[in-house]
């Protein structure tokens, strides 16, 4: 019961509002001399702990290198792209963003697309090109396209990740359904997610042309 004593620092040293950082080391210390390991046994479950999961921290290199891409004009090339293609409109460009979304979503590819690192620098600016094609937009306009955007890649990946057997919901369900004397395959659980993506595709396929019906009304009763 000792060990929980760490809890006991963390919400002391949040409720003092103490660093962070330093709260959680003094409460791993705290928690490690309780159940009797040594300081430098302490030390080397920290070392281990930070070198078994490095990996996920890889993932914070993407918001300073998406934030160089823009500053670099990554958004303005985007728009350049698409202002070049005929017959481009924002549904358009997110039907197509959504479909290969769900593609590489059931491929396991959760981490190929997603808000920060394609909706915001890329897919989000595609589409707001593609509808100021018609004419200029309003910022109430844009702001709709953006929340369409982040929309369509929640979308596609909460349909499509179903579909790859190894991802962790999936793996889930199997687990709880075992706890419970019921035997199912992974498998069996992607091949009857497909209904499901297939059925999100046209469902939200169809509010993304619609999207730009609505567009192209606000923009004919829009004052000259």
């Amino acid at each position: 019961m000792l060990t929980l004593l760490g809890v006991a620092v963390i919400v002391v040293g949040f409720a003092l509002r103490f660093n962070p950082l330093l709260v959680v080391v003094a409460a791993a210390l705290t928690a490690g001399l309780a159940a009797g390991m040594t300081p430098l046994e302490v030390l080397a479950a920290f070392g281990k702990a930070f070198n078994t999961n490095r990996y996920v921290t890889i993932a914070w290199l993407v918001l300073p290198a998406i934030g160089v891409l823009e500053r670099c004009g990554l958004q303005e090339r985007a728009r350049m792209t698409i202002q070049r293609l005929r017959g481009a409109s924002a549904g358009r460009i997110l039907l197509a963003y959504l479909l290969l979304r769900q593609f590489t979503a059931a491929l396991g590819l959760t981490n190929v697309a997603g808000q920060a690192q394609t909706v915001r620098p890329l897919v989000a600016p595609m589409a707001e090109a593609a509808a100021e094609g018609a004419g200029p937009l309003q910022d109430a306009d844009r702001e709709r396209i953006k929340a369409m955007s982040a929309a369509t890649d929640n979308v596609g990946l909460f349909f499509g990740e179903d579909i790859f057997m190894a991802i962790g919901s999936i793996l889930l369900i199997v687990g709880f359904l075992d706890q419970s004397g019921i035997t199912v395959e992974p498998l069996h659980l992607s091949v009857w997610a497909i209904p499901s993506a297939i059925a999100a595709f046209l469902v939200h396929g169809a509010r993304l042309l619609l999207f730009d019906r609505k567009l192209a009304e606000r923009r004919a009763g829009a004052p000259a």
